[in-house]
């Protein structure tokens, strides 16, 4: 367990090489840290991020697909979720679904296609999975820029929630408002749905990958729902509450990308539009 003392000066060395875009190796590599840990380091990060001037305004959940979870882990394979939090710094919203992003200062950045919803109630304490789907107000398709201070991607879980959750940031589509019955519905329409990333330069566009809902922890609204759960166990961090953006994990691998690629990605299964989006 670490002292705050050690928590706080971990915190402060995140910062200071997320401002000066560098690298270093995992801190785990140095010291043995528990998951517990990683959340300590990340609520000190929390705390002094609001201090000076940025605003939470949700929360990202990683390491929701399954399918990946092998390939990441440097001492052993990552196989649960984690979240970290996301600000008004590092969400934006895409005009038409279409939006150019810069790159500048991201270190080792990755695109994520997934499914991003705004709640609309704060779920109870004991919130069944019903009542989480009915909290949600809408829901839109969002492309989370993740990063990586950690050389080659090569991290434990207590790294990737200390380092900001890896999150960098989240560009969102067009929202959909969801009525009562579509709520209803929506874990099991979001779970047989399917999204597919192509990448390109100029006209010609090569597929990178596809994804399928049921992916993220058999549907993102169970990984919302995961995460409200997880909350009751944190009194450090405030729950679920209604205005929150919360996105819900990949549909697919994390790709590399760079300044010069677009990025299209489209839906099947769901009346959804998908984004493109320039990187430079």
């Amino acid at each position: 367990m670490l002292l705050s003392a050690q928590a706080n000066r971990y915190a402060h060395q995140l910062l200071d090489i997320r401002a000066n875009s560098r690298q270093i190796p995992p801190l785990s590599t140095g010291a043995s840290l528990s998951l517990s840990d990683g959340y300590d380091i990340a609520k000190n990060i929390l705390d002094i991020r609001t201090a000076e001037g940025e605003v939470a305004v949700g929360r990202k959940i990683g390491f929701t697909n399954r399918t990946i979870w092998p390939k990441y882990g440097a001492s052993q394979p990552i196989s649960h979720p984690i979240w970290g939090p996301m600000y008004d710094t590092t969400v934006r919203y895409a005009n038409n679904n279409l939006g150019i992003q810069s790159l500048l200062g991201a270190v080792q950045p990755r695109i994520e296609p997934e499914i991003v919803f705004k709640l609309g109630k704060t779920p109870g304490p004991d919130a069944s999975l019903e009542a989480i789907a009915d909290s949600i107000e809408w829901m839109a398709h969002g492309l989370e820029i993740v990063v990586s201070p950690f050389p080659e991607w090569k991290f434990d879980a207590a790294d990737a929630v200390a380092a900001f959750g890896l999150h960098g940031a989240l560009i969102v589509g067009e929202p959909k408002m969801l009525s009562a019955a579509s709520r209803r519905s929506l874990a099991a329409v979001l779970a047989s749905a399917s999204v597919s990333i192509s990448c390109g330069r100029g006209a010609c566009f090569s597929l990178l990958g596809a994804g399928f809902g049921s992916y993220v922890l058999d549907s993102p609204v169970h990984a919302l729902w995961h995460l409200h759960q997880l909350l009751q166990t944190q009194p450090q961090f405030a729950p679920l509450t209604a205005g929150e953006i919360i996105t819900t994990g990949t549909w697919t691998d994390a790709y590399p990308i760079e300044p010069g690629q677009t990025l299209s990605t489209a839906f099947s299964g769901i009346s959804l539009p998908g984004l493109t989006v320039s990187f430079v």
